[in-house]
């Protein structure tokens, strides 16, 4: 019998799982509290950027099994992914989590599975999920089945990896774990593997934090090498050589809404253990002042007391328009704070968000005194800097990333800074 399904949250990984269970024959509701992204979903249009997505978006409202609202409806399963963000003190915000608990309530029946996708901290399910769904009158385990089952995606390969990743499922009991086990079989290629609800929580917790940490270390590195004469690109890439050693790139920050938020769960859950853990997130928090300052003293070499910067980047990461904890945010604020000013400039951000962000890349370095490169998007690899290197007042180039093509560069008269690299000044 084909099961109906109602996804609550439709955003980076709510929208593609909804779209991939219609797609394989189930009746999707998807359900959002923005009003604009539902009335977009139902027209067929994309609030978000995923390779794949409208494509797939387009064939699964084609077919009649997905529908959108801003209410949730009856369902045989019920999958949660909203966001679970950090408040300005880092600890966990579960609002959205409890919000949308909250909601599917009145819907809820004897026999329903629900999932949570959402990253969480450890417990969530038992502390914040269960006393809410104990609402309905139901037998937690017996009447209705709960379970956890974390997402293990990243930004542009979505749909490749919801299919062929490993996955794992926790339940409140083994039934609950079954249940789900056999709804993901639906598209899933990789293993799942079956625990509890809570270390199914910590597990997706502790990948990203091994990440976080990895981070930083090579944040370190980076800091270290700007001031030995040795290249940490080239390091990193020979240290990795060895067979048990897979160190991190560094970079301008850490962003998005998993490495730069899940490691502080782990800090809240245990401050006075998580040191580690906490000097990494504090590491990676400091590299967008430590740009900034870089970039500045680039420019006082150049004795530039007032310079403009060129931001080429927003996103948190390459290939996508998610602008979510992005370092490039944070690294524009201490840019201001240090006096100078800036034009922002991102191909994948096709909304200004910033008071000098602009849509033209040509307007982004005019008069700019250094290009500052903080995203590794593809269109910056490949961009020659010869058509507009006239335009700016200062050629000079700061890469975070180790990304753009250094000849290029410098055959086009710039001189060229990269991240952690004293070596080839």
């Amino acid at each position: 019998m084909t099961k109906k399904l109602c996804v609550v949250g439709l955003g980076y990984i709510g929208l593609p799982t909804a779209v991939m269970f219609a797609n394989h024959g189930m009746t999707v509701h998807g359900v959002d509290i923005n009003e604009r992204a539902v009335k977009m979903i139902a027209e067929k249009q994309l609030h978000i950027e995923e390779n794949g997505l409208q494509d797939r978006l387009n064939t699964a409202i084609d077919s009649g099994n997905f529908t959108v609202s801003t209410q949730p409806v009856e369902a045989d399963v019920f999958i949660i992914a909203v966001p679970s963000p950090i408040n300005p003190d880092k600890s966990a915000n579960l609002d959205y989590v409890r919000d949308a608990t909250k909601s599917i309530v009145p819907f809820v029946k004897k026999g329903n599975l629900v999932i949570l996708e959402s990253t969480v901290p450890p417990r969530t399910v038992e502390d914040i999920m269960i006393p809410v769904l104990k609402e309905t009158g139901l037998e937690m385990g017996t009447d209705l089945y709960i379970s956890h089952s974390p997402e293990r995606v990243i930004p542009g390969r979505v749909f490749e990896e919801l299919v062929n990743n490993d996955r794992i499922v926790g339940g409140i009991n083994e039934e609950s774990s079954r249940l789900t086990e056999e709804l993901y079989r639906t598209f899933v290629k990789g293993n799942i593997h079956l625990t509890d609800a809570t270390t199914a929580e910590l597990v997706k917790v502790m990948e990203n934090t091994y990440r976080d940490v990895n981070i930083a270390f090579a944040n370190e590195l980076a800091q270290i090498c700007d001031s030995i004469g040795v290249n940490v690109w080239e390091a990193i890439k020979l240290a990795n050589y060895h067979p048990r050693v897979n160190i991190h790139t560094p970079g301008p920050g850490v962003g998005g809404h998993c490495i730069a938020v899940d490691p502080w769960f782990l800090v809240e859950l245990q401050p006075e253990v998580a040191k580690i853990i906490h000097k990494s997130r504090r590491t990676n928090d400091s590299m967008p002042e430590y740009t900034a300052l870089k970039a500045k003293s680039i420019l006082d070499k150049k004795n530039i007391s007032h310079g403009r910067v060129a931001v080429l980047g927003l996103s948190f990461k390459a290939n996508i328009d998610d602008m979510r904890e992005s370092p490039s945010v944070e690294v524009i604020k201490h840019i201001e704070e240090l006096g100078l000013d800036y034009t922002a400039y991102d191909p994948h951000i096709k909304e200004n968000k910033l008071a000098h962000q602009t849509q033209s890349l040509e307007e982004a370095v005019n008069h700019a005194d250094l290009v500052l490169v903080l995203t590794d998007h593809n269109e910056f690899k490949t961009l020659n800097p010869e058509g507009f290197a006239d335009m700016l007042r200062t050629k000079h180039v700061f890469d975070t990333k180790n990304c753009i093509v250094r000849n290029v560069w410098e055959d086009a008269g710039f001189e060229v800074t990269v991240l952690g690299d004293s070596k080839n000044v």
